[in-house]
């Protein structure tokens, strides 16, 4: 298993940008792809970004895609998710995930980054709201 605490949530205005952090420890996590989600109120969580264990192979869902970016430090275990031209919209829980079984052989996929039942790792969780 690895350790995910996640930081960098907050309050910011519409058009404004925010760091997420996410800090790993335990396991392989740099071998491993990682991916962000997000929760808004009533609604199911779903998926924002994913990198391979690089972090040279990433993906966004369409609607962030232009707007967020993810990277990651495989020398200070930890994962970012760069925000930027917030909307109100993008208000909710994000939460970053690893998916360990990829470690083994530094697999990646589209499919399977983008699908979170493959993850075996969650973080607590870092709120973010927008404001218009």
């Amino acid at each position: 298993q690895v350790h995910l605490v996640e930081s960098g949530g907050g309050l910011v205005q519409a058009g404004g940008s925010l760091r997420l952090s996410c800090a790993a420890s335990g396991g392989a996590f740099s071998d491993c792809a990682m991916g962000w989600f997000r929760q808004a109120p009533g609604k199911e969580r779903e998926f924002v970004g994913a990198l391979s264990w690089s972090g040279g192979i990433t993906h966004y869902a369409d609607s962030v895609k232009g707007r967020f970016a993810v990277s990651r430090d495989n020398a200070n275990n930890t994962v970012y998710l760069q925000m930027n031209m917030l909307k109100p919209e993008d208000t909710a829980v994000y939460y970053c995930a690893a998916d360990l079984a990829t470690s083994r052989a530094r697999y990646y996929s589209r499919h399977r980054a983008q699908t979170e039942g493959y993850y075996d790792s969650w973080g607590q969780g870092t709120q973010v709201t927008v404001s218009s």
